[in-house]
């Protein structure tokens, strides 16, 4: 009961990062620097700080946990987060050449295979005594190598889709399309986004033992992660102010109630993911097997979910049914995938 618990928990915070995107349409008369670095304020910055505090026990605070903590484990999780920054930027792009369905589907696709495998190999290397290369597992394996075919699937089924439309239709569903730069941005963001996956396994010792509640146990180290990924951002987003003269979408008094708001509730379904992917994995803890696929899982859900927004958002309007079904078995199959590992684990 508790695994099925964890896992809607996760399947939750998966629909709101995939809903994310929705909110950010509603904003007007702002850049996308401009509104890309107020939302990750609020996503990274203000709620993964809120989040951490559930973590803190009465009577201590993150100082003291931060302070306390083996400072190779914080600096290695603040450094994989800003190496997952690249990775956020280049996402954001990746939705405006692809669409939010197969660019999410790409992107997020790399970064749940390569998060889950890169962060026990790289935690190995740095700490061999724990030996993390154990949670390898064969079904940890097969979950990562089913996730990818489905992955695979949909993105046959996104160059269907992109060599049946015509030029007219591609800008018709999403404004930018363009395939090929949006392949390789979308691949670039998946790579640098599966750090974060590496980051929270570099900080997933930092709390405060048995007085820290299993489920809030990664938010500390979310935290972290999503600190080193603001910096990046804010870094490019500033520099993007400046070349483009946009400093001035800051003040535009008109539209900024409704930004803010829109930017906000952006951030909180983002920062959901993570929220629910930490509460997911205390009733995971039964399973090592699915612990250690829960950032697979959140990504395959996540992909699941933004291609059934792709749909409502009529990304993929004027398809051929042939290419609809194969959206569709790649959608099902990351749904197996989700739950194929508990199976044979």
């Amino acid at each position: 009961m508790d695994i099925a618990v964890g896992l809607l928990i996760i399947a939750i915070g998966a629909f709101c990062q995939s809903s994310c995107y929705v909110p950010i349409n509603k904003i007007k008369d702002w850049s996308w620097e401009s509104y890309w670095i107020v939302q990750g304020f609020f996503a990274w910055l203000v709620l993964p700080f809120l989040g951490a505090l559930l973590a803190v026990p009465e009577g201590h605070s993150l100082f003291e946990l931060f302070a306390s903590a083996n400072s190779v484990n914080i600096w290695m999780t603040i450094l994989f987060g800003v190496l997952w920054g690249v990775g956020g930027l280049t996402f954001g792009l990746s939705m405006r050449y692809l669409g939010v369905a197969l660019g999410q589907s790409v992107a997020l696709g790399t970064c749940a295979a390569l998060g889950t495998i890169m962060g026990p190999v790289l935690l190995n290397m740095f700490f061999p005594e724990l030996n993390a290369l154990d949670s390898l597992t064969f079904a940890v394996i097969l979950g990562v190598v089913v996730t990818l075919v489905g992955i695979g699937v949909i993105g046959v089924a996104g160059s269907m889709r992109a060599n049946s439309l015509s030029e007219e239709e591609k800008k018709a569903a999403v404004k930018d399309f363009n395939f090929p730069k949006g392949i390789v941005i979308a691949l670039l963001a998946g790579f640098m986004s599966g750090c974060f996956n590496v980051g929270l396994e570099f900080g997933k010792g930092i709390h405060f033992g048995d007085l820290t509640p299993d489920m809030f146990k990664m938010l500390p180290a979310t935290l972290l992660v999503t600190v080193g990924g603001f910096v990046t951002n804010a870094i490019y987003c500033f520099y993007q102010n400046q070349k483009n003269g946009t400093w001035c979408d800051y003040s535009k008094s008109k539209v900024w109630g409704n930004n803010v708001l829109f930017c906000l509730l952006a951030g909180v379904l983002w920062y959901s993911q993570f929220f629910g992917l930490s509460m997911g994995k205390g009733f995971l803890a039964e399973s090592p097997t699915l612990t250690t696929l829960a950032f697979c899982i959140l990504m395959a859900l996540n992909v699941v979910f933004s291609n059934v927004w792709g749909i409502l958002l009529k990304e993929w309007r004027g398809c051929s049914q042939k290419t609809i079904n194969v959206l569709i078995l790649g959608i099902i199959i990351l749904i197996i995938s989700s739950f194929l590992p508990q199976l044979i684990g």
